[in-house]
């Protein structure tokens, strides 16, 4: 990159962080737990709102994975989350009634949280239904990767956003809380995609799956980008950007290619499509609160319309990581 280009991206990223650092006031502490956290200590950070039905599973499963301490934001919610979120003894709860919308779609929030508190820490940033698997995660602890990534002088590690989902009707089978979802959307695309690189921000853009498939399929170009940089080495001086697609500085994201052969990479298990999706679905269109005009739940919501299923004879079921290594979808690269 030329000079200019990186001067620009320089003054960009502190215009994100001064952007979260106002936007701290839209936070409220709810149960700040933070002073138990540990220098050595793997971070977890979410926003999320009326996420209850799956709070049960998540934390566990995270819990199990090597995540030490939960740092939540509930944006509102009124289904029993924030209560349930403050009885944890491992997670730091704060609210807020702000827009969504106008804190990006919660980056400026977690961009605030972990410059305060994520500051040289392993953090990982995922959604409610995101689950986070890795090289090995059957058999190694999260720290393991995390060590070996700074034994590498790795400070950032990618996952593909990979769409899980049920044969069958989307609503065809009741969840219920604390349910492994992946008990019923045990479906994936084992292609299907398409990349391109960024050449502003150094990172790869990938689209497709189911939802290019079924929901977007007169305008795939609109359709959900699925590359992610969700763990982080962070310092206080880093910013994300767009939700956790690319970061800055800009040699966060290049997390793919490396010479001699393929950096490692994961996935994150992707599990939407559950019967809970059409109501979710619903609530997110009246709030009006996701980008561009919410145009994603209006697709959704068309789609819906017809009872799709997800579900084709070019399917894969899910068995392992090694399977969607196989695939190509994710690589242990040199961590043997």
């Amino acid at each position: 990159m030329g000079l200019w280009a990186t001067y620009r991206l320089r003054l960009a990223r502190k215009r994100w962080r001064a952007r979260a650092f106002l936007k701290r006031r839209e936070l409220r502490p709810f149960s700040n737990r933070t002073s138990l956290i540990r220098p050595t200590d793997i971070l977890l950070f979410s926003t999320m709102r009326n996420e209850k039905v799956r709070l049960p599973y998540f934390l566990r499963y995270y819990r199990d994975l090597g995540i030490n301490h939960f740092l939540i934001v509930d944006n509102d919610s009124d289904d029993g989350s924030r209560e349930y979120l403050a009885e944890q003894p491992d997670v730091s709860l704060w609210t807020t009634k702000a827009s969504y919308k106008r804190s990006r779609f919660g980056v400026d929030w977690l961009n605030w949280l972990q410059s305060r508190y994520g500051h040289n820490h392993w953090t990982l940033v995922v959604d409610p239904d995101e689950f986070f698997i890795y090289p090995f995660c059957d058999t190694r602890p999260l720290k393991a990767l995390c060590d070996w990534l700074d034994a590498s002088s790795i400070k950032s590690f990618s996952a593909m956003l990979v769409d899980m989902y049920p044969k069958g009707p989307i609503g065809g089978q009741p969840y219920r809380e604390g349910q492994d979802p992946f008990e019923i959307a045990q479906w994936f695309d084992s292609g299907n995609y398409t990349l391109a690189k960024n050449k502003r921000f150094g990172n790869l853009w990938i689209q497709g799956g189911p939802r290019a498939r079924v929901f977007f399929a007169d305008a795939p170009e609109r359709s959900p980008a699925l590359n992610k940089i969700p763990l982080v080495r962070w310092r206080r001086e880093y910013a994300y950007v767009s939700s956790t697609h690319m970061l800055l500085p800009r040699g966060l994201n290049l997390v793919y290619d490396e010479w001699g052969g393929e950096k490692a990479s994961g996935a994150l298990l992707h599990a939407k499509f559950l019967d809970t999706f059409a109501a979710k679905a619903e609530e997110e269109l009246q709030r009006r609160q996701h980008y561009a005009n919410s145009h994603e739940y209006k697709a959704y919501k068309a789609g819906l319309n017809e009872s799709p299923d997800l579900w084709c004879k070019w399917s894969e079921k899910y068995i392992n990581w090694r399977q969607l290594e196989i695939l190509g979808l994710m690589s242990k690269g040199n961590w043997a």
